[in-house]
């Protein structure tokens, strides 16, 4: 059955969305942003929208990129809060040029799964499980499994990227996580390789990518081959894998029929289940933003 997931963040508000906009409170500070998901009309006035602490242009000659109009008393950088459970995370946000904010809150509905998981891992016997967090980014999925007493491998291809996502443990009173700067389809290879074994892993490819050395990553083309790798690598029992995929318009049956590909007809699962993340709005109106599967054997 496909699921829709909306998780709780005191300190994350969706506020508005419409006309390919949404509004959103990040803490104390209301950000607008282009949301191409969001075909129906706003709710809002535009006078209200106008009063967002920072807007982000798109730069017209270049895809995806642009630059923040600030208010005066917006800051380049500030953080959030997310607590659940035991776990007590502290994210640095801050405005980039692909209109990112170094968070995407839906994804706090995967963090508590993972969180969830590795305890149920521990308390059925797994002392320390290893966990592969591939395409990283800033860590919440990394610290999600730290805060659960894991063993965490984070790797992506951005040092800025790994480096923003140390600081985010550190403020987050955590240590321990083994930093990678590598390709992941390379660091997977390699681990299938050596016959390395994970009890969990998290993979959130983006649609296009190059790693540092010049790998390129495109995500119809490569993801085959990394769940195939993922497969290998992922323990046959006593474990569990979290895909993420927010482009190129795949649905959630695309999603649990390539996993199920790449895993369930090999080894018995416990649990498959698929679907969206979303975010409702104050409005009622539900932004779906990406589409999950997650393999429990």
């Amino acid at each position: 059955m496909i699921k829709q997931l909306s998780p709780n963040i005191p300190d994350y508000e969706l506020l508005d969305t419409g006309d390919g906009e949404k509004l959103e409170r990040f803490g104390k500070y209301v950000v607008r942003r282009p949301e191409p998901q969001a075909i129906w009309r706003k709710s809002l006035s535009d006078k209200e929208w106008l009063k967002a602490d920072a807007s982000f242009l798109r730069d017209a000659k270049v895809e995806d990129r642009g630059e923040w109009r600030l208010k005066p008393e917006m800051p380049s950088r500030w953080s959030v809060r997310y607590d659940y459970k035991d776990m007590h995370l502290r994210m640095r946000l801050a405005l980039t040029s692909f209109k990112h904010v170094g968070i995407f809150p839906e994804q706090a509905a995967n963090w508590e799964f993972i969180y969830d998981t590795i305890d149920e891992l521990k308390q059925s016997g797994v002392e320390r499980p290893k966990v592969l967090n591939l395409f990283a980014y800033t860590g919440g999925a990394t610290l999600a499994a730290r805060s659960a007493g894991a063993d965490v491998t984070h790797v992506d291809s951005v040092k800025q990227v790994v480096t923003w996502a140390r600081e985010n443990m550190e403020s987050s009173g955590l240590d321990g996580v083994r930093w990678i700067v590598e390709d992941a389809l390379k660091f997977a290879r390699r681990e299938a390789k050596r016959g390395n074994t994970y009890q969990g892993i998290i993979l959130d490819p983006p649609a296009y990518g190059h790693g540092p050395d010049g790998e390129k990553w495109k995500l119809d083309e490569c993801l085959n081959e990394m769940l195939q790798c993922v497969a290998a690598i992922l323990a046959p029992q006593d474990s569990f894998m979290v895909l993420n995929l927010y482009s190129n318009g795949y649905s959630a049956v695309l999603g649990e029929t390539i996993v199920k590909q790449a895993f369930c007809m090999k080894t018995a699962y416990k649990s498959l289940d698929f679907g969206e993340l979303v975010l409702r709005d104050s409005y009622g109106k539900n932004l779906p933003l990406s589409v999950f599967v997650r393999l429990a054997r």
